[in-house]
């Protein structure tokens, strides 16, 4: 019999959680997460990504990897949200993670108030990462893998500290900015990037 064949006829009806991370900073790409937990393989401890520290999310990481019947991230680029905007590059990036799965969930749960374009059905719940646990997974893989794109940012661009704003618009990543100017990786639709491209425009 076919894996995914056994899989839905064990579980007979799969549920996907989908979040984001990164809709807020001045750089780098919105990450989004879908998880299809596996009820026989309970994964204690989860709950939405911003109340769970580093360390902990990152264990809780390498678990859900494993535990979950299915993972995926998607990615929306710097690019992209200045072109369409933050919430449609952000709603992109869950339809890309969605898409990305390897078991086709009979039905996605999606923290928020706004539903990208699925083939599956879909609900937005908001504050879903905090009620439903497999939302909680999703916003803890879009949190750990975003945090991790930035890390490789500050290898990157060692004079800014990607590595503990993660992009943020921070006192100090402001002052990176104000004293070395903007990146590629910055969004140039978002301020303070936005209003120095048209001053240097005007000059």
């Amino acid at each position: 019999m076919d894996s995914d064949v056994f899989i839905k006829t064990a579980q007979s009806f799969l549920v996907a959680g989908v979040d984001e991370a990164g809709r807020g900073p001045l750089a780098g790409p919105v990450a989004a997460a879908a998880v299809i937990l596996d009820p026989l393989r309970p994964i204690d401890g989860l709950a939405d990504s911003k109340q769970i520290g580093e360390r902990k999310r990152d264990s809780l990481f390498e678990i859900i990897k494993v535990c979950s019947l299915s993972w995926s991230v998607g990615t929306a680029s710097v690019e992209e949200i200045d072109e369409l905007n933050i919430l449609q590059a952000t709603l992109l990036a869950m339809r890309r993670a969605v898409l990305g799965l390897a078991i086709q969930p009979d039905k996605v749960l999606i923290d928020g108030d706004q539903l990208p374009d699925l083939p599956v059905p879909a609900r937005a719940i908001v504050k879903g990462d905090s009620k439903v646990k497999a939302i909680s997974a999703a916003s803890i893989v879009a949190k750990v893998v975003r945090d991790g794109i930035m890390n490789d940012y500050y290898k990157k661009y060692p004079d800014f500290s990607f590595h503990q704003h993660k992009g943020y618009g921070t006192k100090q990543h402001l002052a990176e900015i104000e004293q070395f100017g903007f990146l590629p990786v910055h969004r140039k639709t978002f301020n303070p990037v936005k209003t120095m491209i048209i001053r240097q425009n005007i000059k």
